[in-house]
């Protein structure tokens, strides 16, 4: 573009000063030519040797020859209205909606007014005002659970992953995801805040005192289970663990750690679930039936890296609980998952309480085949992440049958992962109950008693 017309342009799009001032600017003559506008008749020349003077600012839009905007064109620039002139006891009566900025946005100009000048009424505000806050239940400080997901499905669906996670393995890879950000949001002093581990044991509430360092040796050592099953290393060591199980593991590692753990616990744990998701990932899916020993059963990975996550959400909880900081359930995809785990260890776990005789009186009398259709409970989990499940009430092998349907329980998703979790007791479980007493009681403890340290 030539030079006239580049200053017409920008005359065009600015306006202020056009051409003349460009090339007052532009030109030598502009920093004291002897025939410009600023030259040394003006003030504005230069002696030799001394440097060019700053050129003057430029003009204002009055001196444009341009009109001032008028106040329809300056729009919420325009002075706003006087605010309505109210009676005062007509203000303190609107200091109830303003707190709760229900107020119009006339009254709320009114009431702003008075509260400078009427001091009672000021304090009565700032009292309302904190007594609002009150009102709004504690806010995670961390992001919406299922925000992760979502964004890591819109990623992926741009760019599939090479070596995809496997879907039974998103679960743990989230959840520990979400405990990792929980700690680093702690300080020192709080790895030592108390937690208690609790859980059902013979139809009893028992529980283990330890700290937050503990928690987390525990979530490593009992993920070590699964890292031996997968050839990696135990976190044990060369520790003997008295038993094979996840207590039994657990109290070693915290023998051994000179109980409480620190916070150098942490590094360890991370990467060992590091581990655990890239190892899976590797194998493929196909490594989902693989056997993982949890000392008196056992559970294929798949199920077992639920159980996990499961476990890592709730002992999450308790940490958050010990800490005071708000922590929220799973994304309701995930939590789906570990409800349905639960839902389909319950006839194995009736099973057990029926040999050890803690079933209702005369349970046993309606044992059916392997594979045919039994008396049956439907558990109904409301919710995110619910469903419905035919619980089989004769045999662990036996098929639910809505035919032979005898109870209906209806519970809270969360509420039902915390009674699996010894969270909750099964005869405080808010639940809708229609059909046979004993068989629903039967269940409810049955789901309390896959709970464990």
């Amino acid at each position: 573009m030539s030079g006239p017309e580049r200053f017409e342009s920008f005359e065009e799009n600015e306006g202020h000063g056009g051409r003349e001032e460009l090339e007052g600017h532009g030109e030598p003559s502009g920093y004291g030519g002897s025939d410009g506008p600023h030259g040394p008749e003006n003030g504005g020349g230069q002696n030799p040797g001394h440097p060019p003077r700053i050129p003057l600012p430029r003009s204002s839009v009055e001196d444009g020859g341009r009109s001032l905007p008028s106040l329809e064109e300056l729009g919420d620039l325009a002075p706003r209205p006087a605010p309505p002139a109210l009676e005062h006891h007509v203000l303190k009566a609107l200091l109830g909606a303003w707190a709760l900025a229900a107020c119009s946005p006339e009254e709320t100009a009114a009431v702003e007014e008075h509260l400078g000048d009427c001091g009672s009424c000021a304090d009565e505000a700032l009292r309302l005002r904190g007594a609002v806050g009150l009102l709004h239940p504690a806010e995670s400080l961390d992001l919406d659970p299922g925000l992760r997901t979502r964004v890591l499905a819109v990623c992926l669906d741009r760019r599939p992953p090479r070596i995809p996670v496997p879907e039974w393995a998103g679960p743990y890879d989230a959840e520990t995801a979400r405990l990792d950000a929980l700690l680093q949001d702690i300080g020192d002093a709080e790895w030592h805040a108390p937690v208690r581990l609790r859980w059902f044991e013979a139809d009893e509430v028992t529980s283990r005192r330890t700290t937050v360092a503990g928690v987390i040796a525990h979530l490593l050592t009992v993920d070590g289970i699964v890292a031996l099953a997968l050839g990696l290393d135990d976190p044990l060591g060369d520790t003997p663990a008295v038993a094979p199980t996840p207590a039994g593991r657990t109290e070693a590692y915290w023998a051994a750690s000179h109980f409480p753990p620190t916070r150098s616990v942490r590094g360890p744990w991370r990467e060992q679930s590091h581990d655990l998701v890239r190892t899976v990932s590797f194998t493929g899916s196909s490594s989902g039936s693989l056997p993982v020993p949890y000392g008196p059963f056992e559970l294929p990975l798949r199920d077992a890296m639920l159980d996990r996550a499961f476990e890592c959400w709730v002992h999450a909880e308790d940490i958050a609980e010990a800490v005071d900081y708000p922590y929220e359930p799973p994304a309701p995809r995930h939590l789906h998952h570990m409800i349905d785990l639960a839902a389909r260890m319950l006839p194995a776990a009736l099973a057990g309480r029926r040999q050890s005789g803690l079933t209702s009186p005369g349970r046993g009398r309606h044992l059916v085949t392997a594979g045919e259709a039994g008396r049956s409970l439907r558990l109904e989990i409301e919710g995110l992440g619910g469903g419905e499940w035919l619980i089989p009430l004769d045999s662990p092998a036996a098929v639910g049958s809505a035919e032979r349907e005898v109870a209906h329980v209806a519970l809270d998703g969360v509420e039902f992962c915390r009674l699996a979790a010894g969270h909750v007791s099964p005869t405080e479980a808010a639940a809708g109950q229609v059909g046979d007493r004993d068989a629903i009681r039967d269940v409810l403890f049955a789901a309390a008693s896959l709970s464990r340290m």
